[in-house]
């Protein structure tokens, strides 16, 4: 117990000092924050942080490892875009399981985090519909861009009566109020065939290949120390990157 107290009191005086509160506090400064070798109680402090999320002291955090090793299994990018093309075409299945299951599969994002998108996350602008995760939005394609818009449409947990309009979480849950829980969101795509942990580790991987540190953590809500982590495990080159944008762009 004295553990826990400890590891929230250092946390609230590390936020107090960057002039930040629990209710501030974004996901990139909770990533500085665990990129910092010289903190203690990691694991005490990521208890804090869940139960601060969970009863609304704040918002939006997720508390995962921030060293990052590689792929949990064998990379299996032929099963990613199998189950991509299945999740946007297969009309049987519920609207925001497709959704859910894309935004783990194409963009690495965790359950914790998709679980506590908004409505306000997603910006719909006639033809081009964006979605945040970190502090630039993503342009998303159009047979996702249209499953995002039905959902922002339809979206309806089983406690929900009437319209979907004053309800802010993209993925109500069965309490009023409150979205489908971390499990929920994991339980309903493990029975749709999607793999979370060892999928999102597959895309991580595969975007952390492709895309420089800067673009990571802007587009993943990461901080940056992390988003070179990500790319060093996955032996990501800058300047491969750099050079195949700059041919495209020649006439």
């Amino acid at each position: 117990m004295r553990c826990h107290v400890n590891a929230a009191d250092n946390f609230l005086t590390w936020l107090t000092g960057e002039e930040l509160t629990l209710g501030t506090c974004a996901q990139p400064d909770l990533e500085r924050w665990m990129a910092d070798s010289t903190v203690s109680y990691r694991d005490e402090t990521g208890h804090f942080v869940r139960w601060s999320v969970q009863h609304r002291h704040a918002r939006g955090l997720t508390y995962g490892t921030v060293r990052w090793k590689g792929p949990l299994s064998t990379i299996d990018s032929e099963k990613r875009w199998d189950d991509a093309r299945r999740l946007l075409n297969d009309d049987s299945l519920p609207t925001p399981d497709r959704v859910a299951g894309l935004l783990l599969i194409l963009y690495a994002q965790k359950i914790a985090t998709i679980s506590q998108l908004t409505v306000a996350d997603v910006h719909i602008d006639g033809d081009t519909v964006t979605i945040t995760f970190g502090s630039s939005p993503v342009v998303l394609p159009a047979p996702l861009a249209s499953l995002v818009r039905e959902l922002v449409a339809t979206r309806r947990g089983k406690a929900k009566i009437g319209t979907p309009d004053d309800a802010p979480w993209l993925f109500p849950g069965g309490h009023p109020g409150r979205p489908l829980t971390d499990s929920q969101i994991g339980k309903r795509l493990h029975s749709i065939g999607i793999r979370p942990k060892q999928d999102r580790s597959t895309a991580l991987f595969t975007v952390a290949t492709e895309l420089p540190a800067a673009i990571l953590a802007r587009m993943l809500g990461v901080h940056i120390k992390v988003a070179v982590q990500w790319q060093k495990a996955s032996a990501g080159d800058w300047a491969a990157y750099a050079a195949d944008v700059a041919s495209r762009n020649c006439p």
